[in-house]
C-alpha cells in the first residue's frame, strides 16, 4: 500500500515521513495507530491524529454526522484521556473511533473489560508501581529500550490480571539483559557503564590526553623532584602514568620515544604514542563488549520486538479501564432491529464537574429492558417537551454519548443499555439566535444524514430557534414525518407539542417537570421524563422567584403584577413551599 492512499496522507507529508523514517515504518506506525512515532518524524500532533483516526475506521468517523455529534465525541476522547497512564497511551486514545464492525466492537470491549477488572483488583501499592512504570517510558522517551525497561518495571511491581498477560507472557530475565544491553548500545555506541575494563582504558586516555595537553608542565615537575637522565626520565613517566591510570607498564614502555631530542620531546612523543595505543585497545574492547551486548539482545529473540506492541496494548487497555472504572461505565448491548433504550443514564460532563446528577431512564425504538421504561418500546420517534432548565438537552447530549462510546467499542454511563447499530448519528444542539442562514445551514446539517444512511439517529434539540415558532412547527412536523419514513429513529425536543398534533405513528410526546423551588429558591426538577405526558413550562416558579429575590418594593410590585396574570394563588403557594424547605408538587 502507498502511503498516500491514506486519508490525509499528500505529497508533502508522505515526503516528511519517507525523509525521517521511510515508507515501511510510517506505515507500520499508522497501521499501528502509534502517534508518537508520526509525530517523532514530523507531523503535527493534531494531523497525527486525525490521519490515525481515519485509518483506523473511516466508516465510524462518518457516523458523525453533524457538528454536535463530532463535538461529544471530542469531549468523550478528551475525558478519556485524563486517564491514560502515560503520554503515549492518551495519544493512542485520541485514535479511537466509532466502529462499524460488531466483531471489532466486541473485541475492544472484552479488552477493556478486562482491563477494568484488573484495574480494580489491584491494591494501591501495585496501582502507584504501575503508574510509576508507565509514566517512566515517556521519561526515556520511547521506543525499544522504553519499552522493554516499562515490561521489565510492570513485570517487577508484581501486578497480575488478564490485562497484563501480554507483557507478563514475556521473557522477564532476557528482557532484563535486553535491557541493560539496548540502553548500553543507545546512541550508536557502546555507552558508559556498560563494561568495566572498556571504562578503565576511556578514563586512561582520557588522562593521557589531559597529560597530553600539559607535558612541559610535567617536565617541570620531575625536575623539580630531581630527575635528571634519560633513564630516570623514562622511569618516572612509567610510575606517573601507572599511578594516574593504571596502565599496565608493558603498554607505557612499548609507547616510549626513542628519538627525541629533549625532555619535553621525550614525553609528548611517549604521550602520543599511548594514545594510539589505548585508541586501539579501546576499539577493539567496544567491539568485543557490543558483540556481547547485541547477543544479549538476541537471546532475547521475539520478546524485544513482542515488548513494543504488548507495552502499547496493555497500556491503551489500562487507561480505558481506569476511565470506565472511575465513571462506574457498564458495558451496552447491542441488539437486532432499531433500539436506544438506557436504564439509570447519568451524563458524563455533569459527573466530571462534580454536579450531583439524577439517573434517568429513556427508551425509542424496540427494547425489553422493562422496569421504569415498560410500556415504551416500538415507539420509533419521540417528541420531549418540559420546563426550561429542565435537562432536556442534557438528556439528548447523554444518549448521544452512550451511542458514540457503545460504538467505539467501550462501556457507557448508564446501569443498563440496549441499541442497534447505526450509520449516523445526527444530534443538533439549539442555536441563540435565527435568521435564514442558520435555518439553511441546519437543515443542510440534519436532512441529508438523514436521508443517505440506512440506520439514522436523530437527536435534535428545540429547532424551532432557527425560525418564527409558527413555520418552525411545521418543519419540525416535517422533520418528524421525514424520520418515520426514512425508517430512522429520533428524539426532539421542543416546546411547541400542540403544534404538532397529531404525530406520525409510530411516535410519543415525554415530558419532564419541575416540581417547585429549593428553600434557596433554585428551580427543583424531577428529571426522569414521564412518558406519554406533555411537559409544561413553568413560568409561575420563575415568576415566584424573582417576586422573592425583588430589591425594592416597586420591582416586586411589578413582579407580582406578572404573576395576577399567571395565577396570584400559584405564585403565593409556591413561595410559601419555598420558605418552608420546598414541596414535591405534580
Amino acid at each position: 500500500m502507498e502511503l498516500e492512499e491514506y486519508w490525509g496522507v499528500g505529497p508533502k507529508t508522505r515526503a516528511t515521513l519517507e525523509g525521517s523514517i521511510g515508507t515501511e515504518a510510517a506505515i507500520a506506525a499508522i497501521e499501528s495507530g502509534d502517534v508518537r512515532t508520526l509525530v517523532d518524524a514530523g507531523l503535527e500532533p493534531s494531523r497525527a491524529t486525525q490521519v490515525l483516526r481515519r485509518a483506523q475506521s473511516a466508516e465510524g468517523m462518518d457516523m458523525l454526522a453533524t457538528r454536535d455529534a463530532r463535538s461529544v465525541y471530542r469531549d468523550i476522547i478528551e475525558l478519556a484521556a485524563e486517564h491514560a497512564v502515560n503520554r503515549e497511551a492518551a495519544g493512542r486514545i485520541r485514535t479511537l473511533t466509532p466502529l462499524t464492525d460488531l466483531d471489532r466492537i466486541a473485541e475492544r470491549q472484552d479488552s477493556v473489560e478486562r482491563a477494568r477488572e484488573t484495574w480494580a483488583g489491584l491494591d494501591d501499592g501495585t496501582r502507584e508501581a504501575v503508574l510509576e512504570a508507565f509514566e517512566a517510558y515517556d521519561d526515556v522517551g520511547g521506543g525499544e529500550l522504553a519499552a522493554v525497561e516499562t515490561a521489565v518495571a510492570i513485570q517487577e511491581t508484581g501486578a497480575s490480571g488478564p490485562a497484563f498477560e501480554p507483557i507478563l507472557e514475556l521473557d522477564g530475565e532476557a528482557l532484563e539483559d535486553a535491557a541493560v544491553a539496548l540502553r548500553a548500545l543507545g546512541g550508536g555506541h557502546v555507552g558508559s557503564g556498560a563494561d568495566e575494563e572498556l571504562e578503565r582504558l576511556r578514563e586512561a586516555r582520557e588522562t593521557v590526553d589531559t597529560m597530553s595537553a600539559n607535558a612541559s608542565s610535567l617536565v617541570e615537575e620531575f625536575r623539580s623532584n630531581g630527575v635528571r637522565d634519560t633513564a630516570a626520565f623514562q622511569e618516572a613517566l612509567v610510575e606517573h602514568l601507572r599511578s594516574e591510570t593504571a596502565i599496565d607498564s608493558a603498554r607505557i614502555r612499548e609507547a616510549m620515544a626513542t628519538e627525541a631530542v629533549d625532555a619535553t620531546g621525550f614525553v609528548d612523543e611517549t604521550l602520543r604514542t599511548l594514545r594510539r595505543s589505548l585508541d586501539e585497545a579501546v576499539d577493539e574492547r567496544a567491539a568485543a563488549v557490543r558483540a556481547d551486548l547485541e547477543g544479549d539482545v538476541e537471546a532475547a529473540g521475539d520478546d524485544v520486538e513482542r515488548a513494543r506492541t504488548a507495552v502499547a496494548e496493555v497500556a491503551r487497555d489500562l487507561s480505558l479501564g481506569r476511565f470506565a472504572d472511575a465513571y462506574d461505565l457498564r458495558r451496552p448491548e447491542f441488539v437486532d432491529g432499531d433500539a436506544l433504550a438506557v436504564a439509570g443514564a447519568r451524563n458524563l460532563s455533569l459527573v466530571d464537574g462534580g454536579e450531583a446528577v439524577q439517573p434517568v431512564s429513556y427508551a425509542v425504538g424496540d427494547h425489553d429492558l422493562g422496569g421504569a421504561l415498560a410500556g415504551t418500546s416500538g415507539d420509533q420517534v419521540t417528541v420531549l417537551t418540559g420546563a426550561n432548565s429542565g435537562g432536556k438537552t442534557t438528556l439528548l447530549e447523554t444518549l448521544c454519548q452512550v451511542v458514540i462510546l457503545a460504538h467505539m467499542g467501550l462501556p457507557v454511563p448508564a446501569d443498563r443499555a440496549q441499541l442497534s447499530p447505526c450509520d449516523r448519528v445526527v444530534f443538533h444542539r439549539r442555536h441563540a439566535s435565527f435568521n435564514a442562514g442558520v435555518l439553511e445551514s441546519t437543515l443542510q446539517s440534519v436532512v441529508p444524514p438523514l436521508v443517505s444512511g440506512d440506520r439514522t439517529l436523530m437527536l435534535v434539540d428545540e429547532f424551532e430557534a432557527i425560525t418564527e415558532p409558527g413555520r418552525a412547527a411545521d418543519l419540525l412536523h416535517g422533520l418528524v414525518r421525514l424520520t418515520v419514513d426514512e425508517g430512522a429513529l429520533g428524539t426532539f425536543v421542543t416546546h411547541l407539542a400542540d403544534d404538532l398534533a397529531p404525530l406520525p405513528e409510530p411516535a410519543r410526546t415525554d415530558g419532564i417537570f419541575a416540581k417547585g423551588l429549593t428553600s434557596d429558591l433554585q428551580l427543583e426538577v424531577d428529571y426522569q421524563p414521564r412518558f406519554g405526558e406533555v411537559g409544561r413550562s413553568t413560568p409561575e416558579f420563575i415568576v415566584s422567584r424573582l417576586v422573592a429575590n425583588a430589591d425594592d418594593r416597586a420591582e416586586e410590585a411589578g413582579f407580582r403584577t406578572l404573576a395576577r396574570s399567571i395565577d396570584t394563588e400559584v405564585v403565593q403557594r409556591t413561595l410559601s413551599d419555598a420558605a418552608w424547605g420546598g414541596v414535591e408538587g405534580e
